[in-house]
């Protein structure tokens, strides 16, 4: 008798197993099946990406996870829908955007000094760029994401005394020094241009478009042309009546925004056209004598962002109104805020007088998203802060910290 036991296949019967149809999903156009995929939300698209190979493939595409982008924290994408960070997949940039809504970061010390400096920051692709008392230096980003390279790769100097404020436009470093003078580098060579610009201090400088301002202790703010044959020529001197603390060109290339220190009864926070010198418009009309603007940043043209002693982070529109912000946050613990950054969509990141916190905020939200103490036991504000769409670098008196959102 036969051993008992379960039927056989008919493939097994067969010899051969039966080629099993295909699915009539995949008869239908790629153009037709993104378009269907583009209703999903995030949770869906990574459920979809566990069927098979081919879904997953197609799950990742970069088309169905921007607009779920646009709507997360500093995914790279401004609210005009600009790619910032093209270089890197979409759906990955949104898993990382979860780790900068919820604070999973992990924070790293990459440099520390000896004495107490007011450093500032700018990054550029693998470099980033930190001034340490009269000198400006270079150093290269490490491979694996937070630490830098011990020792930098390019020094600028030129200032006398330390590095007050510079930015990095177009290959060119421009520094405003607490020796009164104005220093430009060109990264890629030895070129450098030296100018005496101010009577005291350069407290803050901008560079756009051939053209250079700068704010200073004296109460003046300056424009400064840089064509050929006229490099460090002022072409105007605005008598702003007192000490400029932050400036700023605008996108438009056609203004240009002060903050002073409101040590008086002239809003601290006014617009100057860039070819004539002429103050066009101040914005707001109720500030507290003291309340000096320390940081500002143009998002777009016509969106502006400011922040200073007043503890306050102030949204403006400069199309609807100059008498009143359109959005404003308080900093919880009543500190004055010394600088402020946008990834031009959502999110905002602070950085307050005390403690070195720094702060993130959702401009959907009216109170402060997360909270990182960077200077314990001592108290030290944060000077600069800079970010990338997984990292932000935050400089104190003695220390740079660093916060790495791709590991939480």
């Amino acid at each position: 008798m036969g051993r008992k036991g379960s039927p056989r296949s008919p493939q097994a019967e067969g010899g051969s197993r039966a080629a099993s149809p295909p699915s009539p999903l995949w008869a239908l156009p790629e153009e037709l099946l993104l378009l269907i995929c583009s209703y999903l939300d995030a949770q869906a698209l990574g459920r979809l990406a566990q069927v098979c190979r081919r879904l997953r493939f197609l799950s990742s595409r970069d088309v169905l996870w921007r607009r779920i982008a646009r709507g997360c924290l500093n995914s790279g994408f401004t609210q005009l829908g600009t790619d910032l960070a093209p270089g890197i997949p979409v759906k990955e940039r949104v898993k990382v955007s979860q780790n900068w809504r919820h604070g999973g970061c992990r924070r790293e010390t990459v440099l520390k000094w000896k004495c107490n400096l007011m450093p500032w920051m700018e990054l550029d692709g693998e470099y980033l760029y930190l001034s340490q008392a009269e000198n400006i230096q270079a150093y290269q980003l490490c491979a694996e994401g937070t630490g830098l390279q011990r020792h930098p790769q390019a020094i600028f100097s030129g200032h006398q005394e330390d590095v007050c404020r510079f930015v990095l436009v177009n290959s060119h470093i421009v520094s405003g020094g607490g020796d009164g003078s104005i220093v430009l580098h060109k990264l890629h060579g030895s070129c450098s241009v030296k100018f005496s610009a101010h009577e005291q201090e350069v407290n803050c400088v901008d560079f756009q478009g051939g053209l250079i301002v700068s704010g200073s202790r004296d109460r003046t703010a300056k424009v400064w042309s840089l064509s050929a044959g006229r490099v460090g020529q002022c072409l105007h001197t605005v008598q702003t009546e007192d000490r400029v603390w932050s400036i700023a060109i605008s996108p438009l290339l056609s203004s240009f925004v002060t903050g002073t220190a409101c040590c008086g009864h002239i809003s601290p926070l006014r617009i100057w056209d860039l070819e004539s010198g002429q103050l066009l418009t101040c914005l707001g009309t109720d500030f507290h004598r003291g309340a000096g603007v320390l940081d500002v940043f143009y998002e777009t043209p016509s969106l502006l962002l400011s922040c200073g002693y007043d503890t306050y982070i102030r949204y403006w529109d400069i199309r609807t109104s100059t008498r009143k912000c359109v959005q404003e946050w308080e900093e919880p613990h009543d500190s004055a805020l010394y600088c402020i950054r946008s990834d031009k969509n959502h999110m905002i990141a602070s950085g307050s007088s005390y403690y070195g916190v720094v702060r993130l905020w959702d401009k959907r939200q009216t109170r402060c998203l997360q909270s990182f103490h960077l200077s314990s036991p001592t108290s030290s504000p944060v000077y600069c802060l800079r970010f990338s769409t997984t990292h932000l670098y935050a400089a104190l008196a003695s220390a740079l910290h660093v916060l790495d959102f791709t590991a939480s």
